[in-house]
């Protein structure tokens, strides 16, 4: 199946996705990527439209509670939350990798300079 089918796919099965009339939208290229990891993820039968729509509600209620404004730019903030539960519940990864994986990548951002591509680093997974 093509990128933009299961594109269309993923915005007709879950609510409020970000989106114009071409598809959905992104506000920086990591919410791209997390949006096509879901994707693929779901493609490989990793989890139903059903279960993802379900645990990002649950993702969003628990940001809306802890004071999320929900005004629509921390959206994909919740999908990504959703994509690291799904992935430890799936056995896929446990929080520990998760963890170590966020923190490599806020090392590698701190000393990337703006506008270069963030390279991840041996030395970014190391404590």
């Amino acid at each position: 199946m093509s990128t933009d089918a299961a594109a269309l796919r993923a915005t007709q099965s879950v609510l409020n996705i970000p989106r114009n009339a071409e598809g959905p939208v992104f506000g920086a290229p990591w919410e791209a990527e997390a949006f096509a990891l879901a994707l693929q993820l779901h493609d490989r039968g990793v989890f139903t439209w059903t279960e993802w729509a379900s645990t990002l509600g649950d993702e969003i209620k628990k940001a809306q509670a802890a004071g999320d404004p929900d005004t629509g730019e921390t959206y994909y903030h919740h999908w990504l939350a959703t994509l690291e539960r799904i992935v430890a519940a799936k056995g896929l990864a446990d929080a520990a990798v998760l963890m170590r994986t966020r923190e490599a990548w806020q090392r590698a951002c701190a000393r990337t300079p703006h506008g270069t591509p963030i390279e991840l680093r041996a030395d970014d997974f190391e404590n």
